[in-house]
Parts: C-alpha cells; sequence; structure tokens
C-alpha cells in the first residue's frame, strides 16, 4: 500500500482529504499542530504524530522514520500565530533568517524546498481531490444581479492585485466600492468586517494568486464563509473556478439558497 504523508493545518479540510486518501488505498500519516489540526483527525489516518508549529526539524525526522516520500500540506496556520504561538527550532529559525520576508508565497515554497532537500517531495493537494475544485457556474437558484456583476468584476481585479502583493485573496465590495481587503485575519473576518461597513448587501470575491502554486495556499471555501455572509447579510460570493477548493458543496449550496445568497465561480 503506498504511503502519503499529511501536513494537517487548522479546519476541516485535512479531515476530507484524510477521508478521501482512505478510500484511494493509501496509508496516510499525519503530522498536526497543537492549537490548529483539529483532534477529530486522529479518527482517519493511520497515524498521527503531534507537533507545535514551528518544529520543522521534528516534521522532518517523523516522515523520514515513517520511510514517506511524498507529503501534502492541507489547511492552513492562522497567521496571527506567528506572534503568539509559534515555537521555532534551530531549523525553522535558520530558515527564517534567511527570508527576504514573510509573505505567505516565499514562506512556503522555502518550506518546501527545505523538505526536498531532505528527499520529502511536496505534491498538490488537488492531484488526490480534483473534484472538489470550482466548476465554472452559478451553484445556487439565485443569479447575481447586472449591478452585483459589476462589483465582482471591480472586486476581480483588485483581488487579483493584492494576491501578486501576497496579501490575501478576498475583498468584499458594494456599489463598486472595496469595503474590506483580506490581510492577516483571514476570509472570514474579513468578510464581517466589510459586511459591517456595507450594512449588507455585500459582495465578496475570493480568487487565487496570479501564478498559484497549487501546492499550498489554495483558495478554499465553505460552510464557514457562508455562515459570516449571513452574519452581515451578504448578497454574492465569486470564486475563481478551477482554482477554488469547495468544502461540503451540497450543504454550502442549500444553506446559501436558503439564506437567499448567489454563489458563482467565475
Amino acid at each position: 500500500m503506498e504511503k502519503i504523508g499529511l501536513i494537517a493545518g487548522n479546519g476541516k479540510l485535512p479531515i476530507v482529504f484524510a477521508q478521501v486518501l482512505a478510500q484511494k488505498n493509501l496509508k496516510v500519516t499525519a503530522v498536526a499542530h497543537r492549537g490548529e489540526t483539529l483532534d477529530s483527525l486522529e479518527k482517519y489516518v493511520d497515524r498521527i504524530f503531534w507537533i507545535d508549529v514551528g518544529q520543522l526539524q521534528r516534521l522532518i525526522e517523523i516522515f523520514k522514520k515513517e520511510q514517506i516520500s511524498n507529503v501534502i500540506m492541507v489547511g492552513g496556520v492562522t497567521k496571527a500565530s506567528m506572534f503568539s504561538g509559534i515555537k521555532p527550532d534551530a531549523k525553522a529559525i535558520s530558515l527564517l533568517s534567511k527570508l527576504a520576508h514573510k509573505k505567505d508565497d516565499l514562506l512556503l515554497r522555502s518550506f518546501a524546498k527545505v523538505l526536498e532537500k531532505e528527499g520529502i517531495n511536496v505534491q498538490s493537494s488537488t492531484r488526490y481531490l480534483p473534484s472538489i475544485l470550482a466548476q465554472k457556474g452559478v451553484f445556487t437558484k439565485g443569479v447575481p444581479t447586472k449591478d452585483q456583476y459589476k462589483d465582482i468584476r471591480f472586486g476581480w481585479d483588485i483581488a487579483k492585485g493584492i494576491g501578486k502583493l501576497d496579501i490575501g485573496q478576498t475583498v468584499v465590495v458594494k456599489d463598486q466600492v472595496i469595503l474590506a481587503v483580506e490581510a492577516i485575519e483571514g476570509t472570514d473576518e474579513t468578510i464581517k468586517r466589510g459586511g459591517r461597513l456595507g450594512n449588507g448587501q455585500v459582495v465578496v470575491v475570493k480568487v487565487s494568486k496570479p501564478h498559484q502554486d497549487m501546492r499550498f495556499d489554495i483558495p478554499v471555501v465553505g460552510m464557514e464563509t457562508i455562515h459570516s455572509l449571513k452574519e452581515v447579510r451578504g448578497s454574492v460570493l465569486a470564486i475563481e473556478a478551477g482554482n477554488t477548493i469547495i468544502m461540503e458543496k451540497e450543504e454550502m449550496v442549500r444553506f446559501a439558497d436558503e439564506e437567499g445568497i448567489s454563489i458563482v465561480a467565475i
């Protein structure tokens, strides 16, 4: 049986991947992060090892001992933990000290290079689960209005711009005014902030970065995204087809229909 390593971050996505990998007859060994990864992941993998965020040497040692040469990175790590929860070991400190900055792309690519030098290949997570990538079209019964499509097109260029600068992937728009730009707080908090400023009926646009590296930091939406929209009486979620992972799609679309929220992939 082929073995694969799962570097697990936060959220439900690592569990979804673990379930699908098991169905594909793959033996999964997970390295999970304390304070980030859901405890319930243990039920869906063959073996699990817990480390603190920043224990890079320990992560490498685990995969070498388990004789795992192919890994995927699934789920994020709360960016704010960089300022409070990170416990870097000597290997991680060496990596961080060589970086010109700590933008996501540079940090993650540098992390992957360190693993590859140790004989651990970081693969694209979507290689194992292509069916969860958004396909082009409107998913909900409700379709965005002509004015909302104007907001989508307006927000799209801005979102691509902040993605190119590696700031974030999401913007909140209303009447062609940018209400919020995603930064360290993440998508859900961006939606809530922009929705409050716009007093409801906002459009949320989430896209991939230009030249997106499909090994990590792929845009993800799911039930929590729609719950955040509901909380601020948002109207539309627009995502990028082919480059966005959709979690719990059927449940997400059903809930969006109940709340009068449109979901469209462009």
